[in-house]
């Protein structure tokens, strides 16, 4: 399970000509899935996202997390995270969890982030989506975990 963090001031995203999903202040996370995630890693990754510290406190080091400034998240699919351009020039999507697998994980992934008290918005899994992301900092983050890895 691959995971981009953006740390935004705001983000939406559109299918078509409407907003399916919005959020202020919190993160914009681009989520993948390979063959072989589980629920493990998508719990694993929820409790993750929900605590790490990447917002400044009162003398601007980040040491709040999404709780500590009422912050939420907007949840994109993306395959492509798994693509790869090792050989020639178009992307492979062969790693790239098939949707009977990673439409199961994204929604639990969402569902974790919520039990967790996360405010959480998502865009379409599969539709062709247009995303804006307002980029806090710059603070991006490369999330991983893979099938079965130990913390």
């Amino acid at each position: 399970m691959r995971v981009v963090l953006q740390r935004v001031t705001s983000a939406s995203v559109r299918v078509g000509d409407s907003v399916v999903g919005e959020v202020e202040q919190g993160y914009c996370l681009l989520v993948g899935f390979t063959e072989g995630d589980t629920v493990e890693e998508v719990r694993w990754m929820a409790d993750k996202v929900a605590g790490l510290r990447v917002f400044g406190d009162e003398e601007g080091k980040m040491n709040l997390a999404l709780a500590d400034v009422g912050g939420g998240v907007l949840v994109v699919s993306q395959f492509t995270l798994y693509g790869d351009v090792a050989k020639g020039r178009r992307p492979s999507f062969i790693r790239a969890a098939k949707p009977d697998v990673a439409i199961p994980l994204y929604e639990r992934f969402v569902d974790e982030l919520r039990e967790l008290g996360i405010p959480a918005a998502t865009g379409e899994f599969g539709a062709m989506m247009r995303v804006t992301i307002e980029n806090d900092g710059p603070v991006t983050l490369l999330l991983e975990r893979e099938a079965g890895e130990r913390t």
